[in-house]
């Protein structure tokens, strides 16, 4: 508790300071942590390896690296300031392009699962849908520290978005599918074999969660895929593409595998086009491939 009100007087003392200021403060301390963060590190270069092999040279390693923590300060940065910014000012830092796949289905009246990933500035993105384009629900992991999970969830909930913890956020989600609400998912965490379909996913038959592709089928929702882009971390691009559609033709099985398939092919490959974006940081591929992060030398 004195942790916590200790950083809540560090916050105030950052808000004195101008955006320009907290933004290098930020950065800084990004690139501190790059050449102090081993383990970090370590399971960066283990992922690209494994999913690049020998193209993943020292190059590309140190550039995804790099962005990796910059990018990680720049999210964290966000929820700090979104708590101090007023709506107005946060549509000036976004615009939205090929919203009309998002506003076709809104015109038909159905739900839609947003699916995304820690991709870019993700934090700004799912605040930015749910301020601009459509509420929505998110799921959110219980934190230890209950003082700092109240801080984090309104800086998430203060633009319109609305949480459900894990641990019984299925029945939520049917709430808000019932109710032709939208919900938001982010679909490149690493999973037990049992919450998902082993499909392929940057190359490697790995374990994708299933949840959008259930929900798709079950009450005839739209998933609609969208990503966050930025070239200056002041400015941020939204982008949706198209709409994945359950096909009812299939059976139950064979659907959910195929939608499924199809929400892992459009991830791999906004991946392999942009990989810096992409937060290459977590072990998205421990259950399926546990030696791939087995301890070595940098």
């Amino acid at each position: 508790m004195i942790g916590f009100y200790l950083f809540l007087g560090f916050e105030k003392l950052l808000m004195l300071l101008p955006h320009s200021w907290r933004k290098a403060l930020f950065f800084g301390i990004a690139k501190l942590a790059f050449y102090i963060d081993k383990k970090h590190r370590l399971v960066i270069r283990q992922n690209l390896e494994f999913i690049y092999g020998e193209k993943a040279d020292s190059a590309l390693i140190e550039q995804v690296s790099r962005y990796c923590y910059k990018n990680l300060a720049n999210n964290a940065l966000f929820i700090l300031e979104s708590r101090h910014m007023s709506l107005e000012a946060f549509q000036q830092k976004v615009t939205f392009e090929n919203r009309d796949v998002v506003e076709n289905i809104q015109k038909q009246g159905r739900p839609i699962v947003f699916i995304s990933s820690h991709f870019g500035a993700w934090e700004i993105g799912s605040n930015a849908i749910g301020a601009f384009v459509e509420p929505l629900l998110f799921i959110y992991k219980k934190m230890k520290n209950p003082y700092f999970e109240e801080y984090l969830l309104f800086s998430r909930t203060k633009f319109g978005m609305q949480p459900a913890e894990r641990h019984g956020a299925m029945k939520a989600m049917f709430k808000r599918m019932r109710a032709k609400k939208s919900v938001g998912i982010l679909i490149d965490t690493n999973i037990k074999k049992s919450d998902g379909l082993a499909v392929e996913f940057l190359g490697k038959s790995v374990h994708h969660v299933s949840t959008p592709a259930y929900l798709a089928r079950k009450f005839d929702a739209a998933i609609v895929p969208a990503l966050i882009y930025t070239d200056d971390h002041e400015h941020y691009r939204v982008k949706f593409f198209d709409a994945i559609e359950s096909n009812k033709a299939l059976s139950d099985e064979e659907d959910l595998l195929q939608t499924t398939q199809a929400t892992a092919t459009w991830l791999s490959q906004a991946i392999q086009k942009d990989p810096k974006y992409w937060f290459w940081m977590h072990r998205r591929f421990k259950t399926d491939y546990p030696a791939v992060y087995e301890k070595r030398d940098q």
